[in-house]
């Protein structure tokens, strides 16, 4: 799921209107709505405002690939 996805899809389960979230987290209805249509990639202090407004948080993890000699 992309990063558009994932924020639609918990603002609409939040229940909260776009210009809603926007007011929550400090930022537009439009920038809410760029990130939501893929048009704008967030920086990450933008998404934790986002999540901490939908009462998340943001996770990111890094998974260690195979060494090149196991491939």
């Amino acid at each position: 799921m992309s990063t558009a996805e994932l924020v639609r899809s918990r603002r609409l389960q939040s229940g909260l209107t776009q210009s809603q979230l926007a007011a929550r987290a400090d930022t537009t209805q439009a920038v809410v709505s760029r990130i939501e249509s893929g048009k704008l990639s967030p920086t990450v202090p933008v998404l934790q405002r986002l999540a901490a407004a939908m009462d998340c948080d943001v996770v990111l993890a890094f998974t260690p690939r195979p060494s090149r000699g196991d491939v």
